[in-house]
């Protein structure tokens, strides 16, 4: 039987396949993964330091701020164990769909910031969007013969 192997946290976090992204309690972003920068366009050496509205469309951020600042004095999400599809940003400042986890990390009782997975869900999104107007197309052809 093998002896259990420590594997570092921070090669588990830089090896994800999704975006991995920790944020202060202030917003401004503290870890951004090799998965992020692919994702969002933007490399660490840009991401690191600067606040979560590179990525948050402008029209979300008041939002998600509203709803940042709440999780912070609660030291909770209501949003646990969950994945929500939402708009993102990109660096060259166009939007797609992202599936983001978030949670919450607390140290002795207080919110320290925020972890947040996210994957690229364009493609799948946009299909089941044309799925969706492709059957309410059928159905209403039904209803016309019917």
């Amino acid at each position: 039987m093998e002896k259990d192997t420590h594997v570092d946290p921070v090669l588990l976090v830089e090896q994800s396949p999704d975006a991995v992204i920790f944020a202060d309690r202030e917003g401004t972003i503290r870890t951004w993964n090799a998965a992020a920068a692919r994702i969002f366009g933007f490399p660490a050496s840009e991401a690191l330091g600067k606040n979560l509205d590179i990525i948050i469309p402008e029209r979300f951020r008041p939002a998600h701020w509203t709803g940042f600042e709440r999780a912070m004095g609660d030291a909770k999400t209501k949003y646990v164990g969950q994945s929500l599809p939402t708009r993102a940003l990109r660096a060259d400042g166009t939007q797609f769909y992202v599936e983001l986890g978030f949670a919450i990390i607390v140290a002795d009782g207080k919110a320290v910031g925020a972890l947040a997975t996210a994957r690229d869900i364009t493609e799948r999104f946009e299909k089941e969007r044309a799925d969706r107007a492709r059957m309410k197309e059928l159905e209403a052809k039904v209803s016309e013969q019917g």
